[in-house]
């Protein structure tokens, strides 16, 4: 009777040991390369005529480019369909845009003669 209590309380002791090992290290695996290629945060500078991008490309996933107008015109920031408002200058807009696809994608200032004026590029996705 004595040895099989003994012999249980080992089983459980390796059952719990196994699953708590296993349960630490799911996590750091899972998390680690997929987490890294799903997000970008790209900073946008906007002045006259241009736009200064911190990464010109990133990964599919989802792309946050944070906008900041440094110039003294209001600028806003448009790319794969979607747009800042228009900022003033020191102001600042977040814009959470979604790349499913491989591919170039144009993007520019919207307010008249800006990106005629150079205030236009190309991001691209790998």
């Amino acid at each position: 009777m004595k040895g099989m209590i003994v012999g249980v309380v080992a089983v459980v002791a390796i059952a719990l040991f196994g699953a708590t090992a296993q349960a630490g290290q799911a996590p750091a695996v899972a998390k680690g390369p997929q987490s890294a290629a799903l997000l970008k945060t790209v900073k946008v500078t906007a002045k006259e005529f241009k736009f200064t991008l911190s990464s010109k490309s990133a990964r599919r996933g989802l792309v946050i480019f944070k906008v900041t107008n440094t110039g003294a015109l209001q600028h806003d920031f448009q790319i794969k369909g979607q747009k800042t408002k228009l900022l003033s200058h020191g102001q600042s807009a977040t814009l959470r845009v979604t790349f499913i696809k491989k591919g170039n994608y144009p993007y520019k200032c919207t307010v008249a003669g800006h990106a005629a004026a150079g205030m236009k590029g190309v991001f691209a996705i790998s």
